[in-house]
């Protein structure tokens, strides 16, 4: 049991007999009439709905111990990506709503992290970064400065904005919240 002024971000819990990860946690210090709260987002893994709550900082909820397995993408069939255990070869779905717009990044091979509960799994941990490949890039322009920015293409299909010296075959490293270009990856 964890009391809610302790939780944090990322923190899996149980209310009833439904999981939920703490997207945001905020304690609110009361004043001399009023006692403290905390203030919670809670994203169900089930449904992807968030709620929101109003609790007293010592309420108890159950946390979750949760296994964290590196898994390889392996396709999707439009409505459902299936993920490959790298030891098992044991094939896991994952419903469209755990992987939400990090499908964009998704690519045959791609691992990421997907946390296990009783041997299934409840959620997916996005990366802050990806790393992909220039498909398609124009020359750029002769004198250009690092200020003047083109179109690319990488491997994945997407579209992003790059620096006029990124040319065809480097692989860049692009922010999968803003979907932008951050850096060159050097290999």
């Amino acid at each position: 049991m964890v009391s809610a002024s302790d939780l944090k971000e990322g923190i899996i819990i149980r209310r009833g007999k439904e999981l939920f990860k703490v997207v945001e946690a905020e304690t609110k210090a009361g004043t001399a009439q009023f006692s403290s709260h905390v203030f919670l987002k809670l994203k169900n893994l089930q449904t992807s709905h968030v709620i929101e709550l109003r609790v007293d900082p010592e309420e108890k909820f159950e946390d979750v111990e949760v296994d964290e397995v590196e898994m390889e993408y392996l396709y999707t069939d439009g409505e459902n990506f299936y993920f490959m255990h790298p030891e098992t070869f044991e094939q896991y779905e994952l419903a469209s709503h755990m992987i939400g717009d990090f499908s964009e990044f998704l690519k045959e091979g791609t691992k990421i992290k997907v946390e296990m509960f009783e041997g299934r799994p409840v959620s997916v941990v996005i990366p802050e970064f990806v790393e992909l490949k220039v498909e398609r890039t124009g020359a750029g322009v002769k004198g250009g400065t690092d200020n003047t920015w083109k179109s690319a293409t990488l491997e994945n299909g997407m579209e992003i904005l790059v620096p006029q010296f990124i040319k065809e075959g480097d692989i860049v490293k692009v922010s999968t919240k803003t979907k932008e270009y951050v850096e060159r990856v050097h290999k």
